[in-house]
């Protein structure tokens, strides 16, 4: 074999070689920072706008100067070299970018300035969880872990979605369950107002998983089968977890109205319950559903 074909083949393999997970976690925190840096404006921070911007936002060597900050070290994090960075550093940023508690965690997180988990796998449902969940019925409950994936679910919860897909459910996941279900926007509502925080809250999970094959796989898959999550994921967005009220259209009980809170699955870090409340008296009488 020629000197030129040994090339050839040595940048073809290398080409296609998996990113370690450090390199992806540093570009997915160069990104976030990209999107939060292009939330702001000088005039946010009483400095004059200056000359015409092709991009929105702060310029890298403001945000830095702001930050207290070295410009070519900034530039670095963006770009996602290998550099060193505090917790003080961390601190400074968070501070001028104004994040939020759900975006400074998912930064630090990033950064690697806080435990990380290195799998994504199913955990366990023990006994006692399948008990609390049948002692929860008639309220509709779910044990899903980060990636959104039922890992359980009660009687009322099966009744309360029995009539959901229009397509067979393979997947049995919860995000899946809303982005890729035709008719999903015809039984929920809020959808529109309410995937972008479903979305939010599954990237600030993916934080502690970036470079786990199970979750790169299926972001690249609802990125493909769903525009909506498409657009949403490329926002950088990030959220945690808040009580929402949700409304569901049933074609036997009609609109039920929801508020959900969540249980942490202490034995595992990864799983939590989600427990839907009546929100109203009128869905509060109609639990238990009809079963069939």
């Amino acid at each position: 074999m020629s000197d030129a074909a040994v090339t050839v083949v040595y940048v073809a393999v290398f080409e296609t070689r998996e990113a370690p997970v450090s390199e992806l976690r540093r570009a997915e925190l160069g990104q976030f920072l990209k999107t939060r840096r292009a939330r702001l404006t000088p005039e946010d921070f009483g400095m004059p706008a200056g000359l015409r911007r092709r991009t929105p936002g702060l310029r890298r060597e403001e945000l830095a100067l702001l930050a207290g900050v070295g410009v070519s070290w900034y530039t670095w994090l963006e770009q996602g070299r290998e550099i060193n960075v505090s917790t003080q550093v961390l601190d400074a940023l968070a501070h001028t970018l104004r994040l939020d508690r759900a975006e400074r965690w998912h930064m630090y997180v990033l950064a690697e300035a806080v435990p990380v988990s290195v799998t994504a796998k199913r955990c366990p449902v023990t006994q006692p969880l399948t008990e609390i969940l049948s002692a929860l019925d008639p309220l509709p409950a779910v044990v899903v872990n980060a990636r959104s994936d039922i890992l359980a679910k009660n009687d009322a919860h099966t009744d309360l979605f029995r009539y959901w897909h229009s397509l067979p459910c393979i997947h049995q996941n919860t995000l899946w369950c809303v982005l890729t279900e035709p008719t999903a926007r015809d039984k929920f509502p809020q959808y529109d107002q309410e995937v972008p925080y479903l979305v939010a809250r599954y990237r600030a999970n993916y934080a502690r998983h970036v470079g786990d094959s199970d979750w790169e796989e299926d972001i690249r898959r609802l990125s493909s089968l769903s525009t909506d999550f498409a657009e949403l994921w490329s926002r950088h967005e990030v959220a945690e977890f808040q009580s929402r009220t949700w409304t569901f259209i049933h074609p036997a009980a009609g609109p039920l109205t929801f508020t959900t809170n969540e249980l942490q699955v202490y034995a595992n870090q990864d799983a939590r319950i989600t427990v839907y409340t009546p929100a109203d008296d009128e869905t509060r009488k109609h639990l238990p559903l009809t079963r069939d």
